[in-house]
């Protein structure tokens, strides 16, 4: 089982970004219900840096998706005014800070606001000179960021380690990183959750070939344990995944990590799509937008 959080709720997308903006709840409520329906666990609420009202826009936000849904929710900014003001006026369950960074500015501004409103954090793996180069990296910034969120109180059954997706079409070394690093996180910190944002996998690639990468993604890092994804909460075959109804899939692409791989003949249309998909992700078929059908 993996904890979904939708994405959906997103000042960028062509209906939600304006109705944000006009305050128009409608569209956010009318999606927010679908999401619910849909098997969402977290709604994210992802109002950008929003620098000019920032904090007014999420406190709107969060009381209109709370009128309607019960989950609990993301709070996703990079405006930590905007953050504040959003973990205020959350009502309903244990929200979630997405996210506080290793940048000093955002660890000694962010981290207090974790305690004082009893929240959970997204510990993004983002320090000073940037993302990390490899999954040793990752490691030694998941390292740091533990240890200085529990110097402040808090547990690290509420940390939350995002170790950054990247694009495939961009470099599948960072592909491989971040599934090593993750191969790694159970052993670095047990009791610490991960998360990964799935739509980061597949950007850039044609926008109907996305899930497909970002389903096989979300089974291969199951393999190591995955607890929780930012995902389309539109997609319900990725849903259906997250909550185990198709272990059959998730075996053959963790057999295929595994280095057994299966004759292709053998294998049905939806098994070949996945054969395909974790061979490009694995980096042993260059990226190409005609991965599917070559």
């Amino acid at each position: 089982m993996v904890i979904c959080v939708a994405e959906n709720i997103n000042i960028m997308s062509k209906t939600i970004g304006p109705a944000m903006k006009e305050r128009n709840s409608g569209p956010i409520q009318n999606m927010a219900r679908v999401l619910t329906e849909n098997g969402a666990d977290y709604l994210d609420m992802n109002i950008g840096p929003a620098r000019k009202g920032g904090d007014e826009m999420m406190d709107w936000l969060v009381r209109t998706v709370q009128e309607v849904s019960d989950l609990p929710l993301s709070l996703d900014t990079t405006n930590l005014v905007a953050m504040e003001a959003g973990l205020k006026a959350n009502t309903k369950g244990k929200p979630l800070m997405n996210s506080v960074s290793l940048q000093p500015e955002r660890l000694e501004k962010g981290i207090p606001m974790v305690t004082q409103y009893k929240a959970d954090v997204i510990g993004l793996l983002w320090g000073k000179e940037g993302m990390p180069r490899d999954a040793d990296e990752r490691a030694a910034m998941a390292v740091d960021f533990i240890y200085q969120a529990n110097e402040a109180g808090i547990p690290t059954s509420d940390i939350w380690i995002d170790p950054i997706a990247t694009p495939i079409c961009v470099d599948a070394n960072q592909v491989l990183s971040g599934l090593e690093f993750m191969s790694m996180l159970g052993e670095i910190a047990p009791e610490a959750k991960s998360i990964v944002g799935l739509s980061n996998i597949s950007n850039g690639a044609p926008e109907d070939l996305r899930p497909y990468l970002n389903r096989t993604y979300m089974m291969m890092l199951m393999k190591y344990g995955l607890y929780s994804a930012i995902v389309d909460g539109y997609d319900k075959e990725l849903l259906s995944i997250a909550k185990g109804e198709r272990p059959e899939h998730v075996k053959l692409v963790h057999d295929i990590m595994d280095g057994n791989k299966p004759d292709p003949a053998s294998l049905d249309q939806k098994e070949l799509e996945h054969y395909k998909t974790t061979r490009v992700l694995m980096g042993k078929v260059l990226y190409s937008n005609s991965w599917l059908t070559t």
